[in-house]
């Protein structure tokens, strides 16, 4: 049986976990088996409503203790409930909260894990799962020889597939361990898609020359319902907040799409958004190394180009 790992936040359950659910439930079609979903803590959703993305039922442990995220404490309540309900694959998304609590659950059930994984398992000779290598330079294909196997899922990989399904709903009764962990303060970011769930992002980079600019960045995100982003040097500069650096060393996302505005494309930016399914590039410098991964790109001055794309995009919708 395939187990998938119901990643939540403020009790809703966020959107990496329903691709990964949909995943598990190609996976385990592959696997000639079911899938199942595991919820740590209480949620505001209808957890039978899971079934829609293809787990057949969902089990929960409803202690409100867990709704406050420590990776400890989940990865011990996973574990035993993995045990509990005898899972053979576990697939978790590869967001923060998967990429901490996977690797500590492996541990404890003498689990292979692959985190990272980019398409299905291939299963006719073994386990082989496929993910990206040298920052989405390269892939690589290892084989899980375990009896139970934990995989974490990129973002924006698989997609998310709807089924008419209904879910049943089973109540489990796992011991939760007390949080070492003192929550202080909780400072939120109010209004605003989180950019790992966003679908659509539109950045900027140090050739907006300065904060004062960024409006023309603002008024294209705001006419496309995007969430906005920057490169490493703007939030460095207190351009904009640092919750937005995207990047390796910043938060690292895979969106539907991606607009880079006034961004050069070094290597360390580019790792964070690689896996975008599509990468808008607009630079007045042709030889920006940006464009090389650019599914589009617009040779210009950002001053006149990203305007008047604004302006494109409010005259389409009001002709819709």
């Amino acid at each position: 049986m395939v187990l998938i790992y119901i990643d939540q936040a403020d009790q809703e359950i966020k959107k990496a976990s329903l691709e990964a659910i949909s995943y598990g439930a190609a996976l385990a079609k592959q696997l000639g088996t079911h899938a199942e979903a595991l919820v740590l803590g209480t949620v505001k959703e209808d957890l039978s409503s899971l079934g829609k993305y293809g787990a057949s039922k969902v089990h929960q442990v409803a202690n409100d203790s867990l709704n406050h995220f420590d990776a400890r404490v989940n990865s011990i309540v996973a574990a035993e409930a993995i045990k509990t309900i005898g899972a053979d694959v576990v697939v978790f998304a590869h967001n923060t909260n998967g990429k901490a609590v996977a690797p500590a659950v492996a541990v404890k059930l003498n689990a292979g894990i692959v985190t990272g994984a980019s398409a299905l398992p291939k299963t006719d000779n073994g386990f082989v799962v496929t993910k990206t290598v040298f920052s989405g330079k390269a892939f690589a294909s290892l084989k899980i020889e375990t009896a139970i196997k934990v995989i974490t899922i990129n973002q924006n990989s698989f997609g998310i597939q709807l089924t008419e399904g209904t879910a049943s709903v089973e109540s489990l009764a796992i011991s939760v361990p007390a949080s070492t962990i003192k929550i202080t303060a909780v400072n939120k970011v109010e209004g605003e898609i989180p950019l790992t769930e966003a679908s659509l992002v539109v950045s900027g980079g140090r050739g907006l020359k300065g904060p004062e600019n960024w409006g023309i960045l603002l008024d294209l995100a705001k006419s496309l319902g995007a969430s906005t982003a920057c490169s490493r040097p703007v939030s460095d500069a207190d351009w904009r907040p640092h919750h937005e650096h995207v990047g390796q060393t910043g938060i690292q996302i895979a969106p539907n799409l991606y607009i880079a505005i006034g961004i050069s494309g070094a290597i360390q930016h580019l790792a964070g958004v690689n896996r975008s399914k599509t990468i808008v590039v607009i630079n007045k410098d042709p030889e920006a190394p940006f464009f090389k991964a650019a599914d589009y790109g617009v040779v210009g001055d950002a001053f006149e180009v990203v305007p008047a794309l604004t302006a494109a995009i409010i005259k389409s919708k009001a002709g819709a």
